[in-house]
């Protein structure tokens, strides 16, 4: 059984509406103006929370030219750490700002602590959940110091073993987080449909007992969509202003009427899952006539046996139902019935 968790009145898990979270990230171009955009269309557009990152360069990585440092093979190549995620930092002094915003509009307002000085800045700031970045998963006393906050922790497990996802919901929970949420991700930008194994998100789920959702770096909006058809509780996808404009997140986030073509789609597919329910629904009342039953097909005298030749099968649905063709087969007519009639109990003779 999966209970549901809440997180600023919402309650979030089966049954409930799907938690779409516009993820921020760097799309703000160190523009304050801009992210105060970004949070406005990401409420035009539908989404539940607005999500940040808060952290510093120097809280992250050491500012180094080695190797070690330098990034290759992805989306980032020839970047050292340092300088990407110098471009890429919400300022701190932005957030109280923003989280007014945010909640002006409506939506709830959270973000993803990178250290302990983050958790706490959040937590000064009230924010009703944090979210554990994937490659923080491994972070096993960070994690337990989030969960010391009192508040749901969302984790993302991109990269992450089995056994990891388990030292990290167990060090969760130890560190007294009892509101739980797991996410699949997929930690390539962009990520390839091929690569997201959608069927593990009820797997976990089932495993963990707690909801889980999908941390989205595909292209596009399909993936999504399919993760909430197979039970995804949460969806978070970048958010940005416009594409063209250069930013390390740029390439794999969602323009605005793009986010809200998905939060359509998401919100369509939860009409469509419905509940576990056989038989005529109420809007399939007018085509019930459509069925086939059994007419009379030729003039029948009174006495006249019933036989393949004045007996059939047919559209509409007025008559007997066809299972019962054995049954009236070489039984009598009580009367005549001219051709055309609908054919029931009460024009056949008893046996």
């Amino acid at each position: 059984m999966v209970a549901a968790v809440e997180i600023a009145g919402r309650k979030i898990g089966p049954g409930h509406p799907t938690f779409i979270v516009a993820e921020m990230s760097a799309n703000h171009h160190q523009s304050l103006a801009e992210a105060e955009a970004i949070v406005r269309a990401a409420h035009a557009a539908g989404a539940d929370a607005v999500k940040l990152q808060t952290y510093t360069p120097d809280t992250l990585t050491l500012n180094a030219d080695r190797p070690e440092f330098r990034i290759t093979g992805t989306l980032w190549e020839g970047e050292t750490l340092h300088s990407l995620y110098r471009q890429a930092a919400t300022p701190w002094e932005w957030h109280p700002r923003l989280k007014r915003l945010t909640e002006e509009l409506g939506l709830v307002f959270f973000s993803t602590p990178f250290d302990e000085t983050a958790v706490e800045f959040l937590a000064q700031l009230e924010v009703p959940a944090f979210k554990v970045a994937s490659f923080e998963l491994v972070d096993l006393p960070l994690i337990a110091y989030m969960a010391g906050k009192g508040r749901p922790l969302i984790l993302s497990t991109g990269l992450a073993a089995f056994e990891e996802i388990q030292e990290a919901v167990a060090a969760a929970r130890r560190g007294g987080a009892s509101e739980i949420i797991l996410l699949k991700c997929t930690s390539a930008y962009p990520a390839p449909p091929e690569d997201m194994n959608l069927r593990t998100i009820p797997h976990m789920a089932e495993t963990f007992g707690v909801p889980a959702g999908l941390s989205d770096h595909t292209l596009g909006w399909t993936v999504p969509v399919a993760a909430v058809a197979l039970g995804a509780c949460v969806v978070e996808k970048h958010f940005t202003l416009s594409r063209s404009r250069p930013g390390p997140d740029s390439a794999f986030s969602l323009e605005p009427p793009e986010f809200k073509a998905m939060v359509a789609a998401i919100r369509t597919v939860e009409k469509a899952l419905g509940e576990e329910r056989y038989g005529p629904q109420g809007s399939e009342a007018a085509s019930r006539v459509f069925r086939r039953s059994l007419f009379v097909c030729r003039d029948l005298a009174p006495g006249e046996a019933f036989s393949p030749e004045n007996v059939r099968s047919i559209r509409p649905g007025y008559g007997l139902a066809p299972k019962y063709l054995p049954r009236i087969l070489g039984r009598r007519a009580r009367g005549a019935i001219p051709r055309g009639t609908p054919l029931t109990w009460d024009l056949v003779e008893e046996p």
